[in-house]
């Protein structure tokens, strides 16, 4: 997150809800080098991270505490025959990329609670995961919109607007499978 912004008192609870949400913005110079030496490599670490998102969310959908897991490479996925159609890499493979969305059990208070102590534990202790509500890191991140993105929200308008109290997001980094998936797991065992 990069920039700043000065304004009178007034406005910083709403610049501060702004950039919660969207970031701030890199300056020219900054976002250069990511431009020069990121998009060389941006398919092999795309490809990296679009194997380790397919086996974490293969792990999610036979955990006993993940009700639902929304992940395009999934065949159990409601639009898998869409998206092998429509998201192909450059060389015409199935590219279902590295965002999944997987669903805690529990009714919708219990959901959120335990959405918050998982990423609350993820954050504390985990070495691979970071806490961002942003995407297309080489780092893996992990959001609870329920408590994040959406926190001003209310529950009763979140479930009304099909918020997932229990939801839980990871943008899919470069770390180690299996790391990522012993740490999920160990989270997911505190809750």
């Amino acid at each position: 997150m990069g920039g700043v912004v000065i304004a009178p008192q007034r406005f910083r609870n709403p610049l501060f809800m702004y950039r919660k949400d969207f970031g701030g913005s890199l300056h020219g110079r900054s976002a250069w080098p990511i431009l020069v030496y990121g998009i060389p490599t941006l398919a092999v670490r795309l490809k990296r991270e679009m194997e380790t998102a397919a086996k974490l969310a293969h792990f999610l959908s036979a955990h006993p505490k993940v009700r639902a897991v929304h992940y395009p490479g999934l065949e159990t996925y409601p639009h898998y025959k869409l998206a092998k159609k429509q998201m192909t890499s450059y060389d015409g493979s199935f590219a279902p990329g590295s965002v999944l969305y997987f669903v805690l059990n529990g009714k919708p208070q219990d959901a959120k609670k335990k959405g918050v102590k998982l990423i609350d534990w993820l954050a504390k202790n985990a070495i691979c995961y970071t806490l961002a509500v942003s995407l297309g890191c080489v780092k893996t991140l992990v959001e609870h919109p329920s408590s994040m993105t959406h926190a001003a929200i209310p529950l009763e308008e979140q479930l009304s607007a099909g918020i997932e109290p229990g939801g839980i997001r990871l943008s899919v980094g470069l770390e180690d499978p299996e790391m990522l998936q012993e740490e999920l797991s160990r989270g997911l065992d505190q809750i």
